[in-house]
């Protein structure tokens, strides 16, 4: 069974070291999402420009990840409680229905994602056309039954892909360095779409909602630093490194997709390593932060479901968000909804250090 939402009901027993906490939080990295948004700051952006959104966007991400993560390592307390605490009975509701729908979105948006990976991949590698939809279910099941296990699973599963998942975005900076160099990278011209506030915001926007529910999973810190230490693995080297690596490539082989892109760099099936991996572990967070989030937004009277059946539920509900091509449709929503995340983190740093520090 998943850890107890209250968290003052979580044994020693469950704690954990932090670079375990951080692999979890750092696989987030490696997903397609991530790779997208480097090779669009790329492709949107001078050189210099590019590498100074990089490095702003992660230091603001880390300074929020940390400082939200200690508070969640010290408190024992989820994202979600937290914002109860901050925003009140019904002011959390109405926040924890907007990470809801926020969350069960990225599920469909990631499902979506998955689906259009193996369907490229399977075409260009065996030659095999297959429709999306059994792709997309067997996905959200496998999610689901991942999240309904627990976090020790997802914890798990994390740390065995990890190391594989460094090697093939490994591959990817070396097979980049065979065609090219930081020399001609940094000497590239070219036109530009997006100015330094719109980079910042895609990168910021994009990730912002891990960031506020990082205590969902440095709670099981055994002390406050191990939030900080999740927060700068995360955000300042690998979400970094991950997101400098793509534009390099990008930039490399002129290509402006990913899959593609993998291709090109000759990874092959290990492509299917990174689309499948990076995007199982991502869905899995995104799916049990939102089953916490159900759980404290409805009241206690509603709770005739047990959790399984709550995740039964919104994993049939994510799968027919995928079905639906939630991708075309619900980016620009997501991103909305996660500006407007920005002063909720805000909100809950401040209310815990000025009002509730005992939280």
């Amino acid at each position: 069974m998943p850890p107890s939402v209250d968290g003052s009901h979580i044994k020693q027993e469950q704690l954990i070291a932090w670079p375990r906490v951080a692999a979890v939080s750092a696989m987030v990295a490696f997903s397609l999402p991530t790779f997208i948004t480097g090779i669009e700051i790329y492709e949107g952006m001078a050189i210099a420009d590019g590498l100074w959104v990089i490095l702003i966007a992660s230091i603001v991400l880390t300074l929020i990840g940390g400082v939200m993560g200690s508070i969640g390592a010290l408190t024992r307390l989820n994202s979600y409680q937290l914002i109860n605490i901050a925003f009140g009975r019904l002011g959390a509701r109405v926040v924890n229905i907007a990470f809801s729908i926020s969350l069960l979105g990225w599920f469909g948006v990631n499902i979506d994602l998955f689906a259009s990976a193996i369907i490229e991949l399977s075409l260009q590698q065996f030659n095999i056309i297959i429709p999306s939809w059994p792709i997309e279910l067997i996905a959200a099941a496998l999610m689901v039954l991942t999240t309904v296990i627990g976090f020790k699973a997802i914890n798990t599963l994390a740390s065995a892909l990890m190391p594989i998942l460094i090697i093939v975005t490994g591959f990817m900076l070396i097979g980049a360095f065979d065609t090219f160099s930081i020399e001609q990278y940094l000497q590239i011209e070219k036109a530009h779409s997006m100015n330094t506030s719109q980079g910042v915001a895609a990168i910021v926007g994009a990730i912002i909602i891990g960031t506020i529910i990082l205590p969902d999973i440095t709670r099981f810190c055994k002390s406050w630093q191990g939030g900080l230490y999740t927060a700068f693995t995360a955000y300042m080297v690998v979400q970094c490194l991950v997101l400098l690596i793509a534009a390099f490539a990008a930039a490399a082989y002129q290509q402006f997709e990913i899959l593609k892109l993998l291709l090109l760099l000759g990874l092959g099936l290990a492509a299917f390593i990174v689309v499948i991996a990076g995007s199982w572990i991502l869905n899995s967070l995104n799916f049990y932060s939102t089953l916490l989030s159900l759980e404290a937004s409805l009241p206690r009277t509603w709770h005739i479901l047990t959790r399984k059946r709550y995740a039964f539920l919104l994993g049939s509900l994510g799968f027919v968000a995928a079905l639906a091509n939630i991708l075309d449709v619900f980016i620009t929503f997501l991103i909305v909804l996660a500006t407007i995340f920005i002063p909720v983190a805000g909100v809950i740093i401040v209310d815990f250090c000025l009002v509730n520090r005992t939280a």
